[in-house]
């Protein structure tokens, strides 16, 4: 057993219908894309993208004839379950969310209709979808929900947080990741045990790529400086970093999407392999805030021809809302489910990073760029 290269997800998505909520953000639009190159009849369901600009509207998903894009909130039931139910998919890859923990301290009570009610919309929809041909006996369906690393009660231990770990995030973004975890589970124990439905959760560490332009994370941040710094015809970019010594878990955004691909075909295959999994990296792609935007910045200023060079300033701010200090995730077990590895360690993830910004910044096609890094990672 081992996570699916691209020649093993083309045989198996090839012709399936995958309904993909969020699939116009960061991690959306990569996915999104992954599935439509391997064949599958993807409908995205979805907000605009949050973003101006944003990788959605330069991926040049609508190229596809395969591909059906539906402007909705997941919060609107009514809405949802008349996209849901018109697509009547074989797989469900749930990503839509109100992803940022700075903002959810800014509107907590919009994070939770999103967070917990967007995630028990759509188990509902399967629900009564199921119930049209008997009890919990119909067509079969894979069911990821997509999370974060942040779900666990964080006591800042040395050590990665495992699957059966208390799940208590600390601030509303976390906690009502937290609790779509909760209803899931719920759903599975009332309504999923039995029957044709299989249902799993993945919690990622945090993805870094291109085409991030994401509010309050350090690599968009770092990216938006060089942006910046060229279109006010200045010589040097700022990255400023609110907390350098927070530890956390990054992994190239490819990482968890490999995973939540293999994780959805495997468990379709055999309902065994549904469950609670962590995606997280290795120790040592764990690193400071602080070390990853020196390896950023290293590997781009190093770069030829750069327009702009980069320079890193530290600046904490006073009253800044709780973020944890140190995160980490055990990833052993997909490691002895799935046989997974990394296969891009940090200074892969940075290079390529940066890679794609010198692409951007040059003009070439962003999507093209986008298809040459899938074929590097899954083949």
């Amino acid at each position: 057993m081992a996570v699916a290269d691209l020649k093993e997800l083309k045989s198996f998505y090839s012709g399936k219908k995958v309904f993909v909520t969020g699939h116009t953000g960061f991690k959306g639009t990569w996915l999104t894309r992954i599935l439509l190159l391997a064949g599958a009849k993807v409908t995205g369901y979805s907000l605009q993208p949050p973003t101006e600009p944003n990788l959605f509207l330069r991926a040049q998903l609508d190229g596809f004839d395969t591909f059906t894009d539906i402007r909705g909130d997941v919060r609107d039931f009514e809405s949802l379950k008349k996209a849901f139910d018109g697509f009547d998919p074989d797989v469900v890859l749930h990503l839509a969310a109100q992803p940022i923990v700075r903002d959810s301290y800014k509107d907590p009570r919009y994070t939770y209709e999103t967070n917990v009610m967007g995630t028990v919309n759509l188990l509902e929809c399967v629900r009564l979808s199921q119930e049209k041909s008997g009890v919990f006996g119909g067509k079969k369906i894979s069911i990821l929900n997509v999370t974060t690393d942040k779900v666990y009660k964080n006591n800042e231990w040395c050590y990665g947080y495992r699957e059966n770990e208390p799940l208590d995030g600390y601030d509303p973004y976390s906690n009502s990741k937290s609790c779509s975890e909760l209803a899931t589970h719920s759903f599975i124990n009332s309504f999923f045990t039995e029957g044709s439905v299989s249902v799993s959760t993945a919690r990622a560490g945090n993805v870094i790529g291109g085409g991030d332009h994401a509010n309050c994370r350090i690599i968009p941040d770092a990216c938006r400086a060089v942006y910046n710094a060229i279109q006010k015809g200045e010589s040097e970019g700022v990255v400023v970093i609110r907390n350098p010594y927070s530890t956390r878990p990054y992994q190239h955004v490819l990482e968890p999407l490999a995973m939540y691909l293999t994780i959805a075909m495997r468990q379709y295959e055999d309902k065994k392999y549904a469950g609670f999994y962590n995606i997280g990296p290795d120790d040592c792609d764990c690193v400071t805030t602080g070390e990853l935007i020196d390896m950023f910045i290293n590997e781009y200023n190093s770069r030829q021809g750069i327009p702009v060079r980069l320079k890193r300033e530290d600046r904490c701010e006073e009253g800044a809302p709780h973020e944890a200090n140190f995160l980490k995730l055990d990833n052993s077990l997909i490691k002895q489910t799935f046989g997974w590895s990394a296969k891009w360690h940090m200074t892969d993830c940075i290079a390529h990073t940066v890679d794609f910004l010198m692409a951007d910044i040059s003009g070439k096609d962003v999507s093209a760029e986008m298809d040459r890094e899938i074929e590097d990672y899954f083949l």
